[in-house]
């Protein structure tokens, strides 16, 4: 009878972790250029919560992490610019010139764009990115410790 309650336990303990990781939030792990000064390059591991994202919640300034349209079981972390029916207005090709366009984020669609815009690949390569793709919302910076902290919103 003893091994069927630790069993039992064991069970609880991992559909809690699943259940957690799922809806509540997780834990990721990020790396890469795109998003300086804000995260590291050589990685960042941050809290990441998944209620905004369900809930409708998220504003433009937000460090969001979502599935890549191009690859999908790469997930990706840029801060959140518009909502739908937002107009946003960006520079084309910033490596070769500061000619503008502005779009209006469609409905169901968000425009996501990484910090450092001379070497992130974003909505200005892939287009509005739709809701459905959103993960979670970054809240707070566990790793590299001298970022320890919450990420605030950037200022608009």
């Amino acid at each position: 009878m003893g091994e069927w309650s630790s069993f039992t336990a064991v069970v609880r303990g991992l559909c809690l972790l699943y259940v957690t990781n799922k809806y509540l939030g997780t834990v990721a792990i990020t790396y890469g250029p795109s998003m300086l000064p804000t995260l590291n390059v050589t990685g960042s591991i941050l809290l990441v919560e998944r209620i905004s994202t369900r809930t409708g919640k998220l504003r433009p300034g937000d460090v969001v992490i979502f599935r890549s349209p191009e690859t999908p079981r790469k997930i990706v972390c840029k801060r959140l610019i518009g909502l739908e029916g937002d107009q946003i207005t960006n520079v084309v090709d910033p490596q070769s010139g500061d000619r503008c366009e502005t779009i209006v984020v469609p409905k169901g669609h968000v425009w996501v764009e990484g910090d450092y815009i001379y070497n992130t690949k974003d909505s200005r390569n892939f287009g509005a990115l739709p809701y459905g793709l959103l993960e979670g919302r970054a809240f707070w910076t566990l790793l590299p410790r001298k970022d320890f902290g919450p990420l605030t919103p950037k200022p608009e």
